[in-house]
Order: structure tokens, then sequence, then C-alpha cells
């Protein structure tokens, strides 16, 4: 027997509001009236303006920048829902902030993403749903229900559209991977568009610096995919664009499902022998983006399938 009743109800803070929009135009149910703001010394305020009781609670917010003030908003926004009633709180993160300091690097770090996701419990909530954690192991540090949504099925319908099999030779292809960290994820891509795979070596320094080392696998002459997790500010994928020139790719393209894209990001992305560089728009689009690369592709309709599955507490394994 479902212990909440039968009415759901998503709610919004400010990091993401269009693409909830999307979600509950997906889902056929309006956008719950709520009004999150900040009084004059930067505290989050929220204040439900309906009634929660009994009912399956969807609060959508990505933790993207500002992450303080967005992940605040968030705790803020399950306490609300919990002390008035909510059955069920389901904290739904398309972008899940401090996911890169999953573990200690060196003496005296902090794991930062343990320490979030027990925020996340301790305010009140009873499952959440994300997409492409930057470490899959992430999902152990919660000890409520983790739905885990893979963003390569919709990479993997554009890039099979745009170079259908049947008019490319998939053999003239490569999915790169950036780095030795990304190598399963980019493995699986690349099983899935019937392409080879190449890996490339670096060296990182210090953090948002790294340096090119070689490529594992055959570029040249071949047109590469490079595939990420996420891009912050685009140092390590234009190193890798540039190695991967010099190799002599014919052309190179690029994909990656959070776009940070912070500092520099834009004019390396510009002047990076990278052609297209696509997103999913877990972390909003920036407007007036100086770069003329850049996509994105709209996964609001994969949550709000996935919201639907888990309210009706079916499985959500055929999204993938």
């Amino acid at each position: 027997m479902i212990a909440y009743g039968e009415n759901i109800q998503v709610f919004c803070g400010n990091s993401n509001p269009k693409f909830a929009q999307t979600i509950c135009e997906q889902l056929g149910v309006p956008m719950g009236k709520a009004v999150v703001t900040h009084f004059a010394d930067g505290e989050a305020s929220v204040s439900l303006e309906e009634t929660v009781r009994g009912a399956d609670v969807f609060l959508i917010q990505s933790t993207c920048k500002p992450v303080n003030d967005n992940l605040m908003e968030l705790l803020v926004m399950i306490d609300a829902c919990r002390r008035a009633s909510a059955g069920r709180i389901t904290a739904v993160i398309p972008y899940f902030g401090y996911a890169r300091q999953d573990r200690k690097a060196k003496s005296r770090d902090p794991i930062s993403a343990k320490l979030v996701a027990n925020m996340l419990t301790a305010a009140g909530a009873n499952r959440i749903l994300t997409m492409d954690l930057h470490a899959p192991q992430i999902q152990g540090f919660f000890d409520i229900p983790l739905d885990h949504l893979l963003g390569n099925v919709t990479f993997v319908d554009y890039f099979m559209k745009k170079f259908p099999e049947d008019v490319y030779n998939h053999d003239d292809f490569v999915v790169v991977s950036p780095d030795v960290g990304s190598v399963s994820r980019a493995r699986n891509f690349a099983a899935k568009v019937h392409m080879g795979l190449a890996i490339v070596d670096k060296r990182r320094p210090k953090a948002n610096v790294c340096e090119v080392m070689n490529i594992i696998g055959d570029v040249k002459g071949k047109t590469c995919i490079l595939y990420d997790d996420m891009v912050d500010t685009a140092g390590s994928l234009c190193n890798a664009a540039k190695a991967l020139a010099e190799g002599g790719a014919k052309e190179i393209y690029a994909c990656a499902t959070h776009g940070v894209l912070s500092g520099p990001a834009y004019e390396r992305l510009e002047a990076s022998p990278i052609k297209e560089m696509v997103f999913l728009n877990t972390i909003p689009e920036v407007a007036n983006t100086p770069s003329g690369k850049l996509k994105f592709l709209d996964v609001a309709p994969v949550f709000a399938r996935a919201i639907s599955h888990i309210h009706g507490a079916t499985s959500i394994a055929d999204l993938f």
C-alpha cells in the first residue's frame, strides 16, 4: 500500500524554473505555488502557498551556481514540506553540486559530497532523483533511495540521428574519453553508438589545470566525439580536443551532461577545434552566451517520466 496520497505536487527553487515548468507541462500538473526568496542579509526564505499535507511532493532544484544559495533553498524547501506534513518528499536535483568532492584527495580534506547527502536526509528528504553523478559511488552516500538517471540515452539519440549508420560509416568515428576517470561512461556510450574508443591520458598538476600527455587509440582521419559528465572551466576538454587535432582527427565534437561553464570556459570552447559542444539542460543556459558552438538538449521530459514512474511505484529501468 502506498503510504502517501494520490496527489502529486511539484515545486521549484530559483535555480532552473524553466526546466521545472517543462516538467509540470509534461506531467500535466500545475506548478505548486511557493515564494522562494532571500532576506536582505542573504538568508533563504520559503513560503508554501498551498497545502501539501499527505501529498507526494517533488522539489526541483539544481545545485548549480550560486551553489550554496541553491543548496540552502532546497534544504529550506524540504524542511517546509516536512513541517507541513507532506506524505513523501523527493528532491529532484538534475545537477548535484559538490559531487567532485567525493573522496579525500589529500590529508585533512573533507568529503563534501557525503556531507551534502547527510544534510538532505536530515532536512527531511525521503528520496533523491538526479542525473549523471560525477562519481556513481555517491549513490552509496545516501541512506535514502536514490534514482540515478543516465544522460547518455539522450546523447545516443542525438548523435545517431546526426550521424545515421545508413549514411555514415561508424568505423570512421571514435568516442574519446578526455581522461582515464571517464573511461567507463565513454565505453558505454561508444557501445551504444557502435563506434570505437580512445582515451586521452593527461596529468593534472593542480585544480582546473591539466597537461595532456598522449592519446591511447587511433584517431587519425576520424571524426571524434569527446564524452564527459561535466565541463567546468573547459581546460581539460579543450586540451584534449587540441591533442586530438594534433593527432590528425578529421572533426571533433563534444558532449557533456552538465555545462557548469565557469570562468574562461566560453572563450576556451570558442577558440578550441571543437566543432559543436552539446550539453543537457540540467543547468540553465546562460543568456547571450558568446559561443555559437553550444547546443543544449532538453531532458525535462526524461525527468517527467521518471517522476511519473516514482509516483506510480513502477520501475524506471525502461528509461535507460
